[in-house]
């Protein structure tokens, strides 16, 4: 991006709107760029509060820039070449006068070495400027730069002879941060431990994670689960298991491409939610969830869309990583059409997702779950989106008595005097999560009669229940129907169910 930057500075791009957070950072960059120059050009930075002020000249300003319209009144009357960031214009710049007068700056540029640079954390582009703009996102900081942010705190610290594997590990646990959260999070960890060492590692993924979760966006999900926790879908876990190592070095080398994703469909409470959690702890990969519902934000035009790059920038910058959407159905229903009931927004998120999921090259693997197959957009499901789509259907005899054998091992050491093939038999049409509810239930009329629960509790619980099967008797069916053809099914033995009828 940097090298970009540079390009576009040269070839005397006349406005260039760089989409960042970290202002010191980034101005540092821009002087850099300024001063390689053959002829170097001067660099002015203007705010709503002082106006504008020369970059590295002190706290001196200009009089009269402090609105944004005489500020680009004054930048088009200076005759010499020059860099003028613009800070946070974008609640301004949709006015007609701001937009008017950035119009007449760029006619007036032509032939001189002047440009316009707005800087701001959101995006916001008036429509009378899309042709003449040029956005660039501003990335995280690298290994390179954290380092140099670790050794300033080992060299505070006394700390400097810390292994380079230990360092390393300071360095990837901050990955994904900005230069001074990065700065912070050192800090932190020295003051609470007195050092920084391989032990501090912790304290650094502790706050990376509350950063990322501050975003109101991304959940950092730790799950204690793994793969023995979901009963059957061996089909589905062995197509995992064979992608434990995709993001590895190893691989690359041997020439295989990164996983991009996966969808999984089914039927509601199959373990799809589940499975996608405990992809994270074989893999040993964060787990990032998607919450779109915290996408949407209608307080300013645009912050939608910037919540959604945000999101999707952080996830990248801590890659590799999993990126989970829960209920893609729900998420995205209807995403491509919507655009009457609210300014064309949902269509635009829906499009800069599906673009960015095409284009990716960072090892972020998507994830996704959708119990309604026909409220996901066409394009969701053509080849390329995902690497697989998998079909989780309802448990099959075998499945349920592996199901029984997870829930009751949870809450009973010895589980011997349950008859799992009895409660397998029983519970034919059941799904993964009204088992584990029959367990509860059985329990809870055990415990208030203040004695053990027993299989005929269990039976008791599951002949009192309708499960789904029965009351979405026509959705699921039609779920089967269309997966026989066009996704995997998760599990081997599954086939016999998608012929059943309930």
């Amino acid at each position: 991006m940097k090298e970009e930057l540079s390009i576009l500075v040269q070839a005397q791009y006349p406005l260039i709107y760089l989409v960042t957070s970290e202002e010191e950072r980034a101005e540092q960059a821009i002087a850099r760029i300024a001063q390689q120059k053959t002829q170097h050009q001067r660099l002015f930075v203007w705010t709503v509060t002082r106006g504008f002020t020369e970059y590295g000249k002190g706290q001196q300003t200009h009089h009269n820039t402090i609105s944004p319209e005489a500020a680009i009144e004054w930048v088009v009357r200076q005759s010499e070449a020059g860099i003028f960031i613009f800070k946070d214009l974008h609640p301004f710049i949709s006015a007609p006068a701001v937009t008017r007068w950035l119009r007449d700056a760029i006619a007036s540029f032509k032939g001189t070495e002047k440009l316009i640079l707005l800087m701001s954390p959101y995006m916001e582009i008036p429509l009378e400027l899309e042709k003449d703009v040029v956005v660039l996102d501003f990335p995280l900081p690298n290994l390179g730069e954290l380092q140099s942010v670790l050794q300033r705190q080992l060299d505070k610290t006394r700390s400097r002879r810390a292994a380079p594997d230990v360092q390393e590990k300071l360095l990837k646990a901050a990955l994904g941060l900005t230069q001074d959260e990065a700065e912070k999070v050192y800090r932190k960890a020295h003051v609470k431990a007195g050092k920084l060492t391989e032990t501090e590692v912790d304290i650094v993924l502790s706050e990376k994670k509350q950063l990322i979760r501050r975003n109101g966006i991304l959940d950092y999900i730790e799950e204690d689960e793994t793969l023995n926790a979901v009963g059957g879908l061996d089909e589905l876990k062995r197509w995992l298991t064979q992608r434990s190592d995709a993001f590895t070095e190893k691989a690359r080398e041997y020439g295989l491409p990164q996983p991009k994703g996966m969808l999984i469909l089914g039927v509601p409470g199959c373990g799809k939610s589940l499975i996608a959690k405990t992809t994270s702890r074989l893999w040993s990969l964060p787990l990032l969830r998607l919450d779109m519902g915290r996408v949407y934000d209608g307080s300013m035009v645009g912050r939608s869309e910037a919540n959604l790059r945000n999101a999707l920038k952080t996830a990248e910058s801590i890659s590799p990583a999993i990126l989970f959407i829960d209920e893609l159905d729900k998420a995205f229903a209807g995403g491509a059409g919507s655009g009457d009931s609210d300014g064309g927004t949902s269509s635009r998120i829906f499009g800069s997702f599906l673009t960015w999921m095409q284009e990716k090259t960072s090892p972020v693997f998507v994830m996704a779950t959708a119990n309604r197959v026909e409220r996901l957009p066409g394009e969701f499901l053509r080849k390329g989106r995902f690497d697989e789509i998998f079909f989780v259907d309802l448990p099959t005899p075998e499945e349920r008595g592996a199901i029984f054998k997870i829930h009751l091992a949870k809450r009973r050491s010895d589980i011997s005097r349950f008859d799992l093939e009895q409660l397998a038999t029983v519970s034919d049409g059941f799904s993964g999560a009204e088992i584990e509810q029959a367990v509860i239930a059985a329990m809870y009329e055990a415990f208030a009669q203040e004695r053990e629960f027993t299989q005929l509790d269990i039976i008791a619980a599951i002949k009192s229940t309708l499960p789904l099967s029965r009351t979405m008797m026509e959705q699921v069916t039609a779920l089967r129907d269309w997966a026989r053809q066009r996704a995997r099914t998760a599990s081997a033995s599954a086939a016999e169910y998608q012929r059943m009828e309930f």
